[in-house]
């Protein structure tokens, strides 16, 4: 008797375990600051912008050691999410390797 209760309960454990796990590896949904969702994931980071006036693309680039340029750290700041490249949030990238 005591078999089958160790079963059922292993199961639902592991169900709900499962159930954990589909939530998380879900997109989750961000609000910007005029209320618009943004839906997040890792794809959407290696995916390039639409824009055809810059060589640059985001590419899932975060850091300033990744980067070849003032121009570049720059762009990635203003059009790529999760860059990590404007510790002090002043708006300027890089400012100890490229944006002097």
């Amino acid at each position: 008797m005591q078999r089958p209760i160790v079963l059922l309960i292993v199961a639902v454990l592991g169900w709900y375990a499962y159930t954990k796990y589909q939530d998380s590896a879900k997109p989750q949904s961000l609000t910007t600051g005029q209320g618009q969702s943004v839906k997040s994931s890792s794809s959407k980071l290696l995916q390039s912008e639409p824009s055809n006036s810059s060589p640059f693309r985001c590419d899932g680039r975060t850091y300033c050691s990744q980067m070849t340029s003032c121009a570049e750290a720059t762009y990635f700041l203003k059009n790529c999410p999760g860059t990590k490249m404007d510790g002090n949030n002043d708006g300027i990238p890089c400012e100890s390797q490229w944006c002097k």
